[in-house]
């Protein structure tokens, strides 16, 4: 695990190593175990080190294969890299480390942007191929690692992170006020664009390749994508519980591999508890770490948000050494700066609490498990996808998923909000953003389990890859590695073949309670949309107390919407309602404030609109001053 940065002078100018070291010395954070550069005229890669596996000096990067026509610099873990390596070797490939560094080396040299598809792991990284003369980028199935990269005139910037970025003279810092406007509408970013002007997110599943001598860039290749569907052989559900739970286990100990120590998050929650039973039968002692929260000042549904009582509990059964953390109101405050340095451009949710979990887990760990994946996997959000079950035909499915996923500012807000820029940026659809994430428009959808089948994919493609930037930037703010079992390609090539049945139970119900109530009663609503992961709480009773496989879901979230209205209340006027707030150059001051007071006045809970400010606001004083 690692940090990745790189200049190409697509006019072949010469790349400066002072110019490359700043860029690399920009993202240290993410590899405080050594630095190395590689330069070839007209290309430089930078490279800081996190040494997981092989921890000597062979498996030191940028790396350079044998006969020096190929560079790479890498981020990321292969954990199939032993197979691929046999397979290589059998090949006529010779290897100098251990690591799998250079099994992507070696595999590209053999097969090419065909390679991607034999990794099973997590990565993001640069070649520079000597003899096509040309750079070949790549980001992993689902987007774990990141790689953003801007043209600027004939030169070409990469990085794991856009402070690499700025550390060139070449880029000046701006706003893409349409980015602004598409996180404003989702609290997320649907295209690849960012929050900085001109720099782009290397979407999940994709390559681009850079030939010298280019004047524009080419439009990145996917080469993987979702593909939810209802399988054409439906196989009895014991067969489906006796696969899961054997994928389950393989993909839990596949990721176990590491010369280094290794430990769990472990909330109350049925994902983190049933990852760390397992890697707990095989790594005795294992450290685990949970983030609860200060209940005292919370109300409502908040009071169940700390879930330290049931970690304990599977603390207590794992006999893992286990760690927690208690956060209050006034740390929000003292990590946002800290947030936004590492995070750069905000995702899903309210993160800091992410900050500070993996800030816990780096004084014991070097790696750290996680959970994430499983609820997009398995149907953990029905609530959500049960918005839009029944439609006449796939535009129809669109217009009300859209409705849900306008998760801060709603259409018929968003022009009194953006009235500043609105002649800039008006001619945005995001309803259009959101259809596009569509690899193809269905011509046909008969059933409501198409329709769930879309929803995850699409929350696939779009809510988890949100997360898991968010996993990635703040673990290595903190030179952490976080891995994800329920992200291993064979356990995703089996969920995405589950029936909807085997996934959700109420789908006949909500069907009905569609057409017959339009006007959605909210509490009968959710009273039958609380079901979700069928499958996976049958096999996880297997590995983790009955009383957790039986909970209802629990986000990780802290109790914000209490505090914002209470403890936190004098930051949030202090940041949001100051003259000389930045915010104000791009959104209407009265608007903004009708949003904080819909809140404070308890009509309508506006938490994510307001983190999302105040997000803003920090990000404009620090990059944009």
């Amino acid at each position: 695990m690692c940090g990745i940065a790189g200049i190409f002078n697509l006019n072949g100018e010469p790349v400066s190593a002072v110019l490359l070291r700043q860029m690399t010395d920009a993202i240290a954070h993410r590899g405080p175990d050594g630095e190395g550069f590689y330069t070839d005229s007209f290309v430089g890669l930078g490279h800081r080190r996190l040494a997981i596996i092989d921890l000597s000096p062979a498996a030191h990067q940028p790396m350079i294969n044998g006969r020096g026509s190929l560079a790479l610099t890498y981020n990321g873990e292969i954990y199939n890299f032993q197979e691929l390596r046999l397979e290589l070797e059998a090949l006529g490939h010779h290897f100098r480390s251990r690591s799998d560094s250079e099994v992507v080396l070696e595999a590209y040299a053999e097969w090419g942007a065909a390679c991607l598809s034999r990794f099973n792991g997590m990565f993001a990284f640069a070649i520079w191929d000597r003899d096509r003369q040309e750079l070949f980028l790549a980001r992993d199935r689902y987007g774990i690692k990141p790689l953003y990269y801007t043209l600027q005139g004939t030169t070409l910037l990469f990085a794991s992170e856009v402070k690499a970025i700025l550390a060139h003279p070449t880029y000046r810092c701006g706003l893409d006020k349409e980015g602004l406007l598409e996180y404003f509408t989702f609290q997320n970013f649907f295209t690849p664009r960012t929050l900085y002007k001109d720099v782009n997110l290397l979407p999940a599943g994709n390559h681009l390749t850079v030939p010298l001598g280019s004047t524009a860039l080419n439009k990145p290749y996917s080469w993987w994508w979702y593909d939810f569907r209802e399988p054409e052989t439906v196989l009895d559900e014991a067969e489906y519980v006796e696969e899961l739970d054997r994928l389950f286990r393989q993909a839990v100990n596949r990721q176990l591999v590491s010369d280094v120590e290794l430990g769990s998050y472990l909330s109350g929650g049925m994902d983190s508890g049933s990852i760390t039973a397992v890697a707990a039968s095989v790594l005795p002692y294992i450290k685990t770490f949970t983030c609860g929260f200060d209940l005292h000042s919370a109300s409502g549904l908040e009071l169940d948000f700390d879930e330290r009582t049931l970690a304990e509990l599977m603390s207590y059964h794992f006999k893992t050494e286990h760690y927690e953390m208690v956060l209050k109101a006034g740390d929000m405050e003292r990590a946002l700066p800290k947030v936004v340095e590492h995070l750069e451009e905000p995702r899903v949710g309210q993160s800091y609490p992410n900050y500070y979990v993996a800030q816990l887990a780096s004084k014991f760990v070097k790696v750290v498990l996680s959970g994430g994946g499983g609820d997009e996997l398995f149907g953990g959000y029905p609530w959500r996808y049960y918005r839009a079950v029944v439609n006449h035909d796939f535009d129809e499915y669109i217009d009300k998923y859209y409705v849900f996923w306008q998760r801060l500012i709603p259409n018929t807000e968003i022009k009194k909000v953006f009235q500043p820029i609105w002649g800039e940026v008006g001619h945005v659809w995001t309803r259009d953003i959101m259809a596009d994430v569509f690899r193809y428009k269905a011509a046909s959808l008969t059933r409501p389990e198409d329709y769930i089948n879309h929803s995850l994919y699409f929350e696939a493609k779009t809510f988890l890859h949100g997360l898991l930037v968010v996993e990635d930037k703040l673990s290595m703010a903190h030179s952490l590695e976080t891995r994800v079992p329920f992200l291993d390609n064979d356990l995703v090539d089996f969920a995405m073949r589950v029936p909807v049945r085997c996934k959700l139970a109420n789908l006949a119900e909500v069907v009905k309670l569609n057409e017959n109530e339009p006007g959605n009663k909210a509490a009968k609503y959710f009273q039958k949309t609380r079901d979700g992961k069928l499958l996976l709480r049958k096999v996880m009773e297997r590995h983790i107390p009955r009383q957790i496989t039986e909970q209802t879901k629990q986000g990780f979230s802290a109790p914000d919407a209490s505090w914002f209205k209470g403890e936190s209340i004098e930051y949030v006027k202090r940041r949001l309602f100051s003259p000389r707030a930045r915010l104000y150059e791009y959104l209407d001051r009265q608007a903004v404030h009708g949003i904080i007071d819909d809140h404070l006045s308890g009509r309508r809970n506006r938490r994510l609109a307001i983190w999302s400010l105040l997000y803003v606001e920090e990000w404009l004083q620090r990059f944009l001053s």
